[in-house]
């Protein structure tokens, strides 16, 4: 099988053999375990992975530091231990098969806004793809609360992220070029560890956004269903960047209810613990979180192959076609990207969507026999259990 050093040649041959990612993503994310799920996959399937946590070496090296205070560290010995540790790391790299690096891009501690890597190092790793690990606001917000002793706001949160990932997306473009950074959200109703395998060890799959309607059919448990399993189909198949990873849109909703109540708070879960959310705290980023959200689903569309849009029908047979949803199709389309469209009514649809799609099909069993003609696919089989209840999460 082709791995990912040896697929195209648009960046030439790379100095070494087997895959080496990067994985970064901002304080409070908790990659450590999403990483190992993704090396657990791939001895599962024969590949062996070498990982290498940046953070649990740092520790190793400086036992006087006490659990979650090494960012309080002056700077000078910060840099010095990280690059001592990353001295390390790439000599273990050159007997690696594989290799998964556990790092951030940037910290913006005590210290302010400060980088956390060496440009020599990272060009002497040469890692072949560089990924930010995402994750919902309150569900960062909740493991700042419970694992660091660190002042912070959800616009401190927001901010955070965007760092995280600009500085990751700048640090791979200068050192590997073009199409070498992808983001991918934590995920909240299943595991996107295999997506990030997938793009390690087989590049010859597709990736694929999956567009969808959300708020307009929050009501439609039936509605609901149909989109999940669009969205299941698609992700056993391709390399999925689902937008529904992320459900921070709930956060601005539940304060809109909490409002509207007369209450100043409001609780929600997140990973498994009840938390208490001001609701002018969360009304004042709600800019902030639509904006992130716009521009994150327009990457995710970007580092895509393919965008597949389903438009459910409501029960009189109006089609469901929201304007994210028609935007999306317009982005896709003007990034020369594949569009197609699942298109469920039985009106016709109107040309903004014909004009912008690649094809149009009815019924998703079309789309993905579309996909096999082309190869894309080799054997499917759809969900039959059309009465599945709806996911409570990851929707909104």
């Amino acid at each position: 099988m082709m791995s990912f050093s040896q697929a195209g040649s648009l960046f030439g041959h790379f100095m070494h053999g087997g895959v080496r990612t990067v994985i970064t993503g901002q304080v409070g994310v908790d990659k450590k375990p999403f990483i190992e799920r993704i090396a657990q996959i791939a001895r599962r399937r024969g590949k062996d992975v070498l990982v290498c946590h940046v953070g649990d070496m740092m520790y190793a090296e400086a036992p006087d530091v006490a659990p979650g205070r090494i960012l309080d560290l002056p700077r000078s010995r910060l840099d010095l231990l990280r690059r001592s540790v990353f001295k390390d790391i790439l000599r273990l790299a050159e007997k690696a098969d594989n290799l998964l690096v556990n790092t951030h891009a940037t910290f913006r501690w005590r210290h302010g806004l400060f980088p956390a890597f060496d440009h020599d190092q990272m060009v002497e790793l040469d890692a072949d793809m560089y990924v930010t690990l995402v994750d919902n606001v309150d569900a960062v917000h909740e493991r700042l609360t419970r694992e660091h002793e660190v002042a912070h706001t959800l616009k401190d949160i927001l901010v955070w992220r965007e760092e995280e990932v600009l500085a990751t997306e700048v640090m791979a473009n200068i050192i590997r070029g073009h199409g070498r950074f992808f983001v991918v959200a934590r995920g909240i109703e299943w595991d996107t560890a295999e997506s990030v395998y997938r793009l390690m060890f087989e590049p010859q799959r597709r990736k694929v956004y999956p567009s969808f309607p959300m708020t307009h059919v929050i009501d439609q448990p039936q509605i609901l269903a149909e989109i999940d399993s669009f969205r299941d189909v698609l992700a056993e198949h391709f390399i999925t960047f689902d937008p529904g990873d992320l459900d921070e849109k709930r956060l601005l909703i539940e304060a809109a209810a909490a409002a509207k109540r007369g209450e100043k708070s409001f609780a929600v879960e997140s990973n498994n613990r009840r938390m208490i959310f001001d609701v002018d705290e969360v009304n004042s980023v709600a800019a902030d979180i639509d904006g992130q959200i716009y521009a994150r689903d327009f990457k995710l569309i970007d580092q895509s192959d393919v965008i597949v849009s389903y438009i459910p029908q409501l029960p009189d047979g109006r089609p469901v076609l929201s304007s994210g949803v028609e935007r999306e199709l317009q982005h896709a389309y003007e990034s020369t990207r594949e569009v197609y469209v699942v298109w469920r009514s039985p009106s016709e649809p109107s040309p903004f969507i014909t004009n912008t799609a690649t094809a149009v099909f009815p019924s998703v069993a079309e789309v993905m026999n579309h996909f096999q003609q082309k190869g894309y696919v080799k054997e499917y089989q759809l969900r039959l259990d059309s009465d599945r209840s709806p996911r409570q999460r990851g929707r909104v």
